[in-house]
């Protein structure tokens, strides 16, 4: 089950407003900034809602489209 912050993390990047930033060991970046939750961007990963689009790019995967568009 998502939190409702998973699921806010999952809005933010269907909005184009995250990036994963490998240099800092895949942290989600919002905004510019290094997101709080330092486990969120890898957990979503390996749950396989968001990947990298290149160039660091966060972007949901079908099946993270398909969890928020049923929320």
């Amino acid at each position: 089950p998502l939190s409702s912050r998973d699921r806010a993390v999952l809005r933010a990047v269907a909005a184009g407003r995250c990036k994963i930033s490998h240099t800092d060991g895949d942290v989600l970046v919002v905004d510019g900034l290094c997101f709080a939750d330092q486990f969120a961007g890898p957990r979503l990963a390996a749950a396989g809602l968001i990947t990298d689009a290149g160039s660091g790019t966060a972007r949901l995967t079908p099946s993270g489209q398909a969890l928020l568009a049923a929320a």
